[in-house]
């Protein structure tokens, strides 16, 4: 097989890598073009060793991996307690595999990020993607995916901001042998890899959709010429008191991202938070800047509709592709697992129930990375998958 995984939860780091090896190389020939590792905060003293470990025992072009507040490994999730998980990959044709180590440089002139790698210049959209994983207190994510997509546009990023760390100097991310503190851990791979995505944001749009008629950076003044509060009002009185349960417990608003299209559709949505809504005014706060004629909905989200959008979307996706998926590298919000849904392991069984028990790997992050649209965002309470052909 050209892909493996593994996971133990051994409490012991010496015994969790010594089971992860053995396990993994049993499914495995030859050696891996791409190795991705994740290990709870129990493992992260331990980091030195995994990374060394990892890159004598397994030998592949490239280690990637970070610390985690919860690991997915095949179709277990766990949560609270120690475990490792690897994933292995190997390409038949050729791919090139370029590592890199992004940091933030503040200059004079602004902030700029060190360390990209040069394979980016002239990188073919269609075969090429990056891996990223970062750490939240450090690297300005949002910087590195806006020259992302004016740069490399359609280039898909894929992967998630390391968690269960809780300030600056705190996050373990692996690159090759080595452990880095700070930044962003990610490769850049070239070549005929037969990967494709989903995103899952795990809402469900209510109302209709609406143009944005007054805003100011990230508030909503006005919504097809009312405002936000007044067009909230309307909608409350058509909603089903399922529904109207949803919105207090949570309101979101989604931005369609292709206005172009004629009908917008599941995925069509960038969701987003609901900061704010000021009952004087009736001007609404999102966690995005907003400009005058752009389409929105507001949305709703829960364990329910979360199951449907990401069986839904799983299912789109083998019906769109006449290969089926040999592997998965999912990266799951840490405010999905048991504090969203009634049972265990949801996202990992979600998968392999739709794309059969493929090797699959990831990890519950703060702060998901995907494409939507064709454009790379930082999301949260979402699913995103990197699904890669047999």
């Amino acid at each position: 097989m050209p892909f493996a995984a593994a996971l133990s939860t051994a409490p012991q780091t010496d015994a969790a890598l010594e089971q992860v090896c053995i396990e993994s190389k049993s499914q495995f020939s030859g050696t891996p073009d791409l190795v991705v590792a994740f290990f709870s905060t129990h493992h992260a003293k331990a980091a030195d060793k995994i990374a060394r470990t990892l890159t004598e025992r397994l030998v592949p072009r490239c280690l990637l991996g970070c610390v985690a507040e919860a690991v997915i490994g095949n179709g277990k999730e766990v949560e609270d307690a120690p475990a490792i998980s690897i994933w292995l990959g190997r390409w038949d044709k050729p791919v090139t595999v370029e590592p890199f180590h992004a940091v933030l440089e503040r200059t004079s002139e602004g902030p700029s990020l060190l360390g990209l790698p040069d394979g980016l210049v002239g990188a073919e959209t269609g075969e090429s993607a990056v891996l990223l994983l970062g750490d939240p207190y450090t690297f300005p994510v949002d910087l590195f995916l806006s020259q992302m997509n004016e740069n490399n546009p359609g280039l898909p990023v894929l992967g998630g901001m390391a968690s269960g760390v809780r300030g600056a100097g705190e996050c373990r991310l692996l690159l090759n042998g080595d452990v880095r503190r700070e930044g962003a851990a990610g490769v850049l791979l070239q070549g005929p890899l037969g990967l494709r995505s989903i995103v899952s944001q795990g809402c469900r749009p209510i109302g209709r959709h609406m143009v944005v008629t007054r805003a100011e950076d990230n508030v909503i003044l006005e919504l097809g010429g009312k405002s936000p509060l007044q067009q909230l009002q309307d909608l409350w009185q058509s909603l089903n008191p399922q529904d109207q349960n949803l919105v207090q417990q949570g309101l979101h608003i989604g931005r369609v991202i292709n206005e172009y299209r004629g009908d917008f559709q599941r995925g069509d949505f960038l969701v987003r938070n609901v900061l704010g809504l000021d009952r004087d005014s009736g001007a609404l706060a999102i966690t995005e800047r907003v400009r005058v004629g752009q389409t929105v909905q507001f949305h709703v989200r829960d364990a329910e509709t979360a199951d449907e959008d990401l069986h839904a979307l799983l299912q789109l996706d083998l019906s769109a592709h006449e290969k089926r998926p040999a592997a998965a590298l999912v990266f799951s919000c840490n405010g999905r697992g048991a504090r969203l849904f009634d049972k265990p392991d949801h996202d990992a069984g979600a998968i392999r129930a739709e794309a059969g028990d493929i090797p699959l790997a990831g990890f519950f992050a703060q702060g998901e990375l995907g494409p939507v649209g064709g454009q790379n965002f930082i999301h949260g309470f979402t699913a995103s998958v990197a699904l890669f052909e047999e």
